[in-house]
């Protein structure tokens, strides 16, 4: 890929000559203009626009930072944010920290220190430190999704709690009596959240979720597999499973199936998110919905109102889950322990 070197040395000038020809700033002569774009054309140079804003400290760049961008959830929200930018004439700067809090850290402050125009992040942890590398800049930010209570700064998440209720009622509707949750890390407060609402749904209606029927996961497939190879393997005694994202619950889901469980005539199974694959596998997932677009566009909009120096009055938004209902959950049909049956084949 040619550079801006390369540019320079065919043209016969200095990088920083053809860097103002780029930028439009400074003095440049007409015939050393032309020689400029003529070695653009010639080697077809495309500059790096989003780098060249962030250096010069304008450009109209908002950063994002997620724990995981792989990840579905995580790539929803890079999509969403993107075009939520686009839409106000942003552009958008991504930065994945792998669940490394000293990554997140870094990667922040060399945001910060870049001058971009504002930052949406997702915390990798409660335990996160990245408020107090912030709160030392003049630079607004939004966390999104993983936010804790009395943040210092705009937060938009969903409500969690009300998730796990919404979880609860729909199997306890179903005739269900006896559940499995797979949380996420309990480090995180989203998961607690989920786990708290789950919990006091099924006590208001005069039942139990036992401890041992709880699995913490870490909101990968692999963790939902482990789960439910827990399940079959300790012949637990539940005929309805949530896992607090879609991602576990199908790799629980995986399992049953591979052990002979019928989903849902054994067992019924949901996640949350919505996922695209919750709707692609056989049976389809039901799921907790997350309105994640408008989530996205929220916070764009609150960094540039806060560039802009408009009143925020709202620093907590708190938007609702809902429920898609598929196949994977249907009536309780038996009453017994789920079969503690070898697997056909390894997940």
């Amino acid at each position: 890929m040619a550079s801006i070197k390369d540019v320079a040395r065919l043209a016969g000038v200095s990088v920083s000559t053809v860097s103002r020809v780029l930028g439009g700033t400074g003095p440049v002569d007409e015939d050393t203009r032309r020689k400029v774009d003529k070695a653009i054309a010639v080697i077809d140079y495309r500059p790096n626009l989003l780098a060249q804003g962030l250096r010069s400290k304008k450009g109209n760049v908002i950063g994002l930072v997620v724990p995981e961008s792989p990840h579905e959830t995580f790539a929803s929200f890079v999509e969403h944010t993107e075009r939520a930018c686009a839409a106000l004439g942003y552009n958008l700067v991504v930065g994945n920290t792998s669940g490394q809090p000293d990554v997140e850290a870094t990667f922040i402050d060399s945001l910060l220190r870049r001058h971009v125009d504002g930052i949406i992040f997702s915390r990798v942890s409660d335990r996160s430190q990245v408020l107090n590398i912030i709160e030392k800049w003049n630079t607004p930010a939004v966390t999104i999704d993983r936010a804790v209570d009395r943040e210092n700064v705009p937060t938009i998440v969903i409500d969690n709690f009300r998730a796990g209720q919404i979880a609860a009622k729909h199997l306890i509707s179903l005739g269900h009596l006896r559940f499995g949750v797979i949380t996420g890390p309990q480090d995180i407060a989203i998961s607690r959240e989920r786990l708290k609402g789950f919990v006091s749904t099924v006590e208001q209606h005069g039942l139990t979720l036992m401890a041992r029927n709880i699995f913490e996961g870490d909101f990968k497939f692999e963790s939902g597999l482990a789960a439910g190879q827990a399940f079959v393997d300790r012949n637990l005694d539940i005929t309805a499973l949530w896992g607090e994202n879609d991602l576990m619950a199908i790799g629980a889901m995986n399992v049953l199936l591979r052990s002979g469980l019928r989903v849902p005539g054994d067992v019924s199974v949901m996640g949350m998110d919505d996922a695209n694959i919750a709707r692609m596998i056989v049976p389809a997932l039901t799921t907790v919905t997350q309105p994640f677009e408008e989530m996205c566009r929220k916070a764009v909009e609150l960094i540039v109102a806060i560039k802009n120096g408009l009143p925020v009055d709202n620093k907590r938004i708190v938007l609702q889950p809902d429920i898609v209902v598929r196949e994977s959950t249907g009536r309780l049909v038996r009453v017994g322990r789920v079969a503690n049956t070898s697997p056909r084949s390894s997940p």
